[in-house]
């Protein structure tokens, strides 16, 4: 009998820990851009998913409104192209994404205020601000497991976490929001490890 607990212990155990692989490391290596989906871009270009060159990728979800968490985050990544400038790869190598979660509120207009905030004043840049229709900004989300509702007051729930792609889109780290879990050294470590 007590053979038939340890193999029962030993499968409860397989099972957990297959499950904490898939969750924490294969599915979120999975996820990419939805390569069937174009978005406009602050300044009013098309960016197409399934068009872009091999670049390590930050992805950002936000939404202009955002009394926090959002802004907070993006001028970590403000501060980290900075340094990646500084480093000659910024734009060439390597090029963050910003998605607003709230297309029907952040026009153009005020994604391009938002943007300049952080020191972007148009297309090219390095930096792109996005916009899509509701169902492309789910499911962009979607592909990346980021969660985001709006409880009726125009203050955005949403998961916090960001997104570091490499070169062939896939994730290779996911990267806590805000000023105390957007840690600019250990990104721009992991991005200049990923660079050829």
């Amino acid at each position: 009998m007590r053979k038939w607990y340890t193999i029962a212990a030993c499968l409860v155990l397989f099972g957990i820990g297959a499950g904490i692989f898939y969750f924490t490391v294969y599915k979120p290596s999975a996820a990419r851009l939805p390569h069937d989906v174009t978005m406009e871009t602050a300044w009013g270009r098309p960016y197409a998913f399934g068009d872009l060159p091999p670049k390590v990728r930050l992805v950002e979800f936000i939404y202009t409104n955002c009394p926090d968490i959002c802004p907070n985050t993006t001028m970590q990544m403000a501060k980290l192209r900075d340094r990646l400038e500084s480093a000659g790869v910024f734009g060439r190598d390597v090029e963050f994404i910003t998605i607003t979660i709230d297309p029907a509120r952040d026009t153009k207009e005020k994604l391009q205020t938002y943007a300049r905030t952080f020191g972007v004043t148009g297309d090219g840049q390095g930096w792109v601000f996005l916009r899509g229709s509701e169902d492309e900004t789910k499911k962009t989300a979607d592909a990346f497991d980021f969660q985001y509702r709006d409880p009726g007051n125009g203050m955005i729930v949403h998961t916090t976490l960001a997104y570091l792609l490499d070169r062939d889109g896939r994730v290779i780290e996911q990267v806590g929001m805000g000023t105390s879990r957007f840690h600019v050294d250990d990104v721009y470590e992991t991005i200049m490890n990923e660079l050829p």
